[in-house]
């Protein structure tokens, strides 16, 4: 959706006097209300704000797709609501210590590991297929080949073969022992079904099963499988009666996706949902408004976590090449204030991309404060000085003008968006909006790098999870590569792709901090992202439901559904 801003209606944000009674007038939105007859609770209704681009798992990295597929299938492990690392698929986690892990000489000084994984003995596909060691080979295979365009493509590089023990059991011998060494998160492709498939690797994304046949049974192993698909609006799901796993207490589960934010809470407000997803849901201070209106009605879990929302840059726009400029543009944000007036302080203002809650972070970084002057200073000294009706322009009268865009709908990201362009504004910035609904804004935009500026999202990670996919060059995503990668501002700097080798091989943990100090360090100083808070994830939970585990990391709350149960609903 493309907004057409008039800066001189917000200029008051930037002024602090006006900054709480502009962003409230930009909050108080109109509320549609998508009103559905009551249900009973053998159906769960979740509300949503982004449709998956893509209901392959292997595809895309958008927390949207996992939240609505963890209900159907797991990763082979995963991270908990306590950061530890646990089996999904597997029946014990490998370790050096147990035996599980061997660590293997490669030759020339060069080390590996052998890890051997079980898959659940009872795990089967939706059609009755038993998922075997033949899906794990499917896979990586799949992985491996450069024309997939799967996501963590470095992952299968790595892989370098796979020796089948049995049905269930495996190993993988990789090229490095990597300190996560025992992590497998990754989730296996039905090899009966979805071989035909993959007869072109080049079409693969386009001709993938999930895509094209996204009913079919045999997909999904999880307690739920996809019945119904309306883009845009809502997946709906069935159990699966060849889930292993104790009982989901709904016969069916239905995700709405109603984007706008303020609507999302009016349809939980108003009982067409029976609950919001989370992590992409209402903001926090729709949340924190709601404690004080309805303290009975809901149960309010506020979840810190590893989500830091950032402006990812274009770095192939000649514009923002200039670290002069990147910085100048960080320098005019008052990023305390909103996180003082949108978030009453409780999203803590981000300095790079690792959260103090994490145990890599390093406290000893550069940090950019609050201060036009300085980026007005910063801006004459790359040669924009020239100002033609508040716009500052270069010795060419080419204007300083950016695109700016983000998730349509999400209201808070929208106000900060608008506070923005009205700060940017002072310093003789010109930035035009243009948002687009998420599937289009992650499936292609960003993951195609087609954003020509500024893209404003958030990522989502584990603890002291290596920064490879954002920050490697050889993670840059291009026709190609065929749009593998995550590196999206398109930054290259040798010593970050050293740094990022070295974190991933030393299994020393203070050793490793040193290198995470570093890493950090140059990042805050090249600035290739333009960090804003780390959020909370509000969730709002009904009195009735039960059993709702928040993370804070990947791990979507999907992934333990059949832990979740109902208590007096009525």
């Amino acid at each position: 959706m493309n907004i057409d801003t008039n800066p001189t209606l917000l200029q008051g944000l930037i002024m602090k006097k006006n900054f709480t009674s502009r962003v409230i007038a930009l909050l108080v939105l109109p509320l549609m209300l998508y009103c559905t007859p009551a249900l009973s609770k053998d159906t769960l209704v979740i509300g949503m704000t982004q449709f998956p681009a893509s209901f392959h798992p292997n595809f895309e990295s958008m927390l949207a797709k996992y939240y609505a597929l963890n209900l159907t299938m797991r990763p082979i492990t995963a991270y908990n609501d306590e950061w530890e690392t646990v089996c999904m698929l597997c029946t014990s986690l490998p370790t050096i210590e147990n035996g599980g892990a061997l660590v293997t000489d490669l030759g020339d000084g060069k080390q590996g590991v052998a890890v051997t994984y079980t898959l659940h003995p009872q795990a089967r596909w939706g059609d009755g297929t038993p998922v075997t060691t033949r899906d794990v080979e499917y896979t990586i295979e799949i992985g491996k080949n450069p024309q997939s365009g799967v996501v963590g493509a470095e992952f299968y590089r790595r892989v370098l073969s796979v020796d089948v023990i049995d049905d269930k059991t495996f190993t993988l011998q990789m090229d490095r022992l990597d300190y996560k060494y025992s992590d497998l998160a990754i989730y296996l492709i039905p090899e009966h079904i979805d071989r035909p498939a993959f007869s072109d690797p080049g079409e693969y994304r386009n001709r993938n099963t999930y895509d094209t046949d996204t009913y079919n049974p045999g997909l999904y192993f999880g307690p739920y499988r996809i019945v119904n698909v309306s883009p845009g609006s809502h997946i709906e799901y069935v159990k699966n009666d060849t889930w292993w796993g104790p009982e989901p207490a709904f016969d069916k589960v239905v995700i709405r996706i109603i984007e706008n934010t303020a609507a999302l809470e009016a349809n939980l407000l108003s009982g067409s949902i029976d609950f919001i997803s989370g992590m992409l849901g209402i903001t926090l201070n729709q949340a924190l408004t709601m404690e004080k209106r309805h303290p009975d009605d809901y149960e309010y879990i506020y979840r810190p976590g590893l989500i830091y929302e950032h402006l990812d840059l274009n770095l192939d726009n000649p514009i923002l090449a200039d670290i002069r400029v990147r910085k100048a543009l960080l320098h005019a944000i008052d990023r305390q204030a909103i996180s003082d007036q949108l978030f009453e302080g409780n999203q803590p203002v981000a300095d790079v991309f690792v959260s103090p809650l994490d145990p890599a972070f390093d406290p000893a970084i550069s940090r950019y404060a609050f201060d036009p002057e300085m980026s007005r200073q910063l801006l004459d000294e790359a040669g924009w000085e020239k100002m033609v009706d508040g716009v500052r322009h270069n010795a060419d009268d080419e204007p300083l003008r950016l695109e700016f865009g983000t998730t349509a709908g999400a209201r808070v990201r929208e106000t900060i968006q608008q506070v923005l362009q009205g700060q940017w504004q002072e310093v003789g910035i010109d930035v035009r909006i243009n948002n687009e609904p998420a599937r289009v804004f992650f499936g292609e935009t960003v993951a195609k790098r087609k954003f020509p500026a500024l893209a404003m999202f958030a990522w989502v990670s584990d603890p002291e999870s290596s920064p490879r996919t954002t920050l490697h060059s050889t993670e840059i995503p291009s026709e190609a590569n065929a749009w593998q990668g995550s590196n999206y501002t398109g930054y290259r700097n040798e010593e970050m792709d050293e740094l990022i080798d070295a974190l991933e091989i030393t299994l020393e943990k203070e050793a490793r901090h040193a290198i995470w100090s570093r890493i950090q360090q140059l990042y805050t100083n090249e600035l290739p992202v333009l960090p804003l808070y780390f959020r909370s994830s509000p969730f709002v939970i009904p009195k009735w439901l039960k059993g709702v585990q928040p993370t804070g990391n990947t791990s979507t709350t999907t992934m333990w559904i059949e832990n979740w149960t109902v208590e007096n609903p009525n």
